[in-house]
């Protein structure tokens, strides 16, 4: 029989606020410093039909993990989830599959980042290469001191990017011209899936915080609210800025490699470049910040679990810090972007192999949910509304679904050669 009952789980300090903007910073992110232009190169104006399918779409998925982790706060997350549906194996699956993928997701977003520094001071590669590692230095030394210290951080971090966001979208718009909409699909409407898969860099993030579930002070309460909070302010944001960057840049968006920099040049007739980049820095600060978060907190609970050596399970508990599991995230993440500057691989097929791995997860939870959520209930049928979507989103994860299969069969092979798995 399935549990329905929240664990219970002492010793978080997390507010609603705290999770609000801890979820804003993981889903919104820096999605919104390059997607809009990959977007639009995909499929033109009717990327936005993309992102308004990804919008409606996070609002029940977000809804599921938001229920699941009100009823069972843990730090495995979607792996506790899966561990209590579908057995460790499921569990052990889900963990590896988004613990690892966080370091080449952490790699990509710190090259968003760095990408809108060089293009303001110069400096080529370096430049970038310098940057990158100074942001992931910069997150890890921040969750090492603890998820509350993180948590304030993010606080203030959200607060200044939704403000430069809607700076952006309400100084541009006046620039907006309506030919710029046409031809709406350029590339025909089956363009559409292939730029929601792309697209769903920026949606990931709702299962991040299930991690931290346990951090909050009343879970079964602020939880739900900072979910609702952050769908409506996610939503809208992602929306604006992808109608912006149609609306005002044209064909030119599919070329512009820092669209909210050239919508601010639009709008202020200048160079904007200092400006757009200090937001960058922040925008990318604020989704790694959040995903160390979640990962550390992942890796301690596998590690617990056997899912990962024991050596990881330190910080496991709520109010601990899972420092061990954190330096190997870090550590990943460094080696992670040294193989991508070393082999030029570019940040396109970063995305969408970690947004496989992603998509993997969100079948996996939102299948979970179906069976540990009450039935019938408001929760279970917002997973019901989900699993068809994120069912089509892997499929046309194509190609990229070959990482996460690796990844399977690695956990597979782990716990057979460990010969044993805790319940």
């Amino acid at each position: 029989m399935t549990q329905t009952r929240a664990t219970p789980v002492t010793g978080g300090r997390l507010t609603a606020a705290q999770g609000t903007a801890l979820y804003v910073g993981a889903v919104l992110g820096t999605g919104v410093i390059a997607l809009p232009a990959l977007a639009a190169e995909a499929a033109g104006p009717a990327s936005l039909l993309a992102w308004l399918l990804l919008v409606i779409v996070s609002a029940p998925l977000a809804a599921t993990f938001a229920a699941l982790g009100s009823r069972h706060p843990d730090a495995g997350g979607v792996s506790t989830y899966a561990r209590m549906a579908f057995g460790p194996r499921a569990a052990a699956v889900v963990g590896w599959c988004f613990y690892f993928a966080v370091p080449p997701g952490a790699s990509a977003a710190a090259l968003f980042g760095a990408a809108y520094v060089e293009a303001a001071v110069g400096g080529g590669t370096p430049t970038v290469a310098v940057t990158a590692a100074l942001l992931m230095v910069a997150v890890t030394a921040t969750n090492h001191a603890g998820v509350q210290l993180a948590g304030r951080v993010q606080l203030a971090l959200a607060g200044a990017l939704v403000a430069f966001l809607l700076l952006a979208v309400l100084l541009s718009l006046p620039h907006a011209d309506a030919a710029n909409l046409t031809p709406f699909a350029p590339h025909g409407l089956p363009a559409v899936g292939p730029a929601a898969a792309l697209l769903m860099w920026s949606f990931v993030g709702w299962e991040a915080i299930t991690h931290l579930t346990g951090e909050f002070r009343r879970p079964e309460r602020d939880l739900p609210r900072a979910t609702a909070a952050a769908v409506v302010v996610v939503g809208a944001l992602y929306l604006a800025v992808a109608f912006a960057t149609v609306a005002v840049l044209g064909s030119t968006a599919a070329d512009s490699t820092a669209p909210l920099g050239d919508l601010f040049a639009v709008a202020l007739g200048g160079d904007a470049r200092w400006l757009v980049a200090g937001a960058a820095l922040l925008l990318t600060f604020g989704a790694m910040n959040a995903y160390y978060a979640g990962a550390a907190k992942l890796g301690a609970a596998l590690g617990r679990d056997g899912a990962l050596p024991d050596w990881l399970a330190r910080g496991s508990v709520a109010g601990e810090v899972p420092r061990r599991s954190l330096a190997v995230t870090a550590t990943l993440a460094f080696l992670a972007l040294g193989a991508v500057l070393v082999t030029g691989l570019g940040t396109h097929s970063l995305v969408l192999l970690t947004t496989g791995s992603f998509i993997t997860v969100y079948v996996i939870g939102v299948a979970a949910a179906l069976r540990l959520l009450p039935r019938r209930s408001a929760a279970w049928y917002a997973a019901a509304a989900t699993i068809g979507v994120v069912l089509f989103l892997l499929v046309m994860a194509g190609v990229y679904l070959l990482w996460p299969v690796a990844v399977t069969g690695a956990a597979l092979l782990y716990l057979r050669a460990r010969g044993r798995v805790r319940s």
